[in-house]
């Protein structure tokens, strides 16, 4: 990255109050990935933070046939007109793709954009989709933006078809600046009504977007300051000149990788102006916050509930239990219990995440999915990790240093004490 960073984004430099050590190796891969094996945690802890990040922005390390294979699954699943299928096909990208960014921001994307099949009830709209979030996730925030909105899914969900002119909906008009643009105190109901009627003529046929002329409202608009025969492009191009929008997208970035009360309003300001300089680059906003010294401090460490996902995935991967691979299909059912059902997310405005993700309910079924793990039946045939076998692996062959690895290697520290199951247990496995 070549542009100087906003003050309140300082890069990271180890030091004696902040050394670079396993514990903030830990947390790169779990914050901005789905956790680590202990070679990779070892890789970065030489390399140093620099390199660590860059790896994690790279990406790219999927086996030679993952491509292939991911089509042909994601194929099947649309075939098949099976949703639960399309799940399984999302839990095999995420955990063989090699770019757990890339499906992390996708993960983040869907719940901004939160559409549910609920309503769309068609598999093939669902992927193309997540493809097309995926696609841009690191982009620009406008090319993700017109991308979404004129996304069959998108809109099907959001009543599209019933705009037309003279009977204008405001459903997409209301969620495009209050959710994925400007948000409440913005805009006014006037606003609303004007951009529903600037829309009109959007609609979905045979599954794909279509610019109906007959059905759009040509007459003159007012709205957010601007007069014209304004169309849907003519709206996105107006939202996007706004200063909102850059701030949107800096809280929605901070949600996913710091924890609570982290990040100042001055640092959410700074990001804001910084995006809006770099032309809404989502890359150079994540970029930006990776290599911050505020995305390594200690009040950042362990301080945000996991969401179902990377709960779930980090202990795979930690202890190398990706081949043979789980039964994507249950991940996608436990996914489903824990609260994070995926293409299915609970309303407009997404998972609401953090301490949300605990309830009695969610806390029983976490406890169970370790029992799960620890009992090898997320494979068929059941295939249960050996934690001593692992530890011998890497070098630690007593009771007592098996003992550290595991806490070492699932948490980032040795503080825990106890068998793998107890440590996957402990309130600090919710955390990352």
């Amino acid at each position: 990255m070549n542009d100087p960073r906003p003050t309140e984004w300082k890069q990271f430099i180890p030091s004696d109050a902040l050394p670079w050590d396993l514990r903030r190796i830990h947390h790169l891969h779990r914050r901005a990935g789905i956790g680590a094996t202990w070679g990779e945690l070892q890789r970065d802890l030489q390399a140093g933070p620099e390199v660590a990040v860059d790896r994690v922005l790279r990406g790219g390390n999927a086996t030679d046939d993952f491509d292939s294979l991911q089509r042909l699954i994601g194929d099947a699943a649309v075939s098949s007109g099976d949703i639960n299928r399309l799940k399984a096909w999302w839990f095999y990208r995420i955990l063989y793709s090699g770019d757990p960014l890339i499906e992390r921001m996708t993960l983040m994307w869907h719940n901004h954009f939160a559409t549910s099949n609920l309503k769309v009830a068609n598999v093939a709209m669902m992927k193309r989709q997540n493809d097309l979030l995926r696609r841009h996730a690191m982009g620009k925030f406008g090319d993700l933006l017109r991308a979404v909105i004129k996304d069959a899914a998108m809109m099907v969900w959001l009543d599209a078809n019933a705009n037309r002119k003279g009977k204008p909906n405001e459903n997409l008009s209301r969620e495009l600046m209050e959710l994925f643009t400007l948000g409440v105190g913005h805009y006014s109901e006037t606003d609303v009504k004007e951009v529903a009627r600037a829309l009109t003529g959007w609609t979905v046929r045979g599954g794909d977007f279509e610019h109906v002329p007959a059905y759009h409202d040509d007459g003159t608009k007012q709205m957010l300051g601007e007069q014209g025969d304004f169309d849907g492009d003519d709206v996105l191009a107006i939202l996007l000149k706004q200063e909102p929008p850059a701030r949107r997208i800096a809280m929605r970035l901070c949600e996913v990788f710091f924890g609570e009360d982290v990040i100042t309003d001055d640092a959410l300001d700074e990001l804001a102006s910084g995006l809006r300089d770099h032309d809404l680059d989502i890359g150079w906003a994540v970029e930006t916050i990776l290599r911050s010294e505020a995305f390594f401090s200690e009040d950042n460490i362990g301080n945000r509930v996991l969401d179902p996902v990377q709960f779930m995935i980090g202990p795979l991967r930690a202890l190398e239990m990706l081949d043979p691979p789980p039964s994507t299909l249950l991940l996608a059912e436990w996914a489903s219990k824990l609260g994070q059902d995926l293409f299915y997310p609970p309303n407009v405005f997404g998972w609401p995440g953090g301490r949300s993700w605990l309830t009695t309910r969610t806390m029983i079924g976490r406890a169970n999915y370790v029992s799960a793990l620890c009992r090898g039946e997320l494979h068929r045939p059941n295939r249960p990790p050996d934690i001593a076998v692992l530890a011998k692996k890497h070098g630690f062959s007593t009771p007592a240093d098996q003992s550290k690895f595991a806490s070492r290697l699932l948490l980032g520290h040795e503080n825990a004490t106890g068998d793998m199951k107890a440590i996957l247990r402990r309130p600090a496995s919710q955390l990352g």
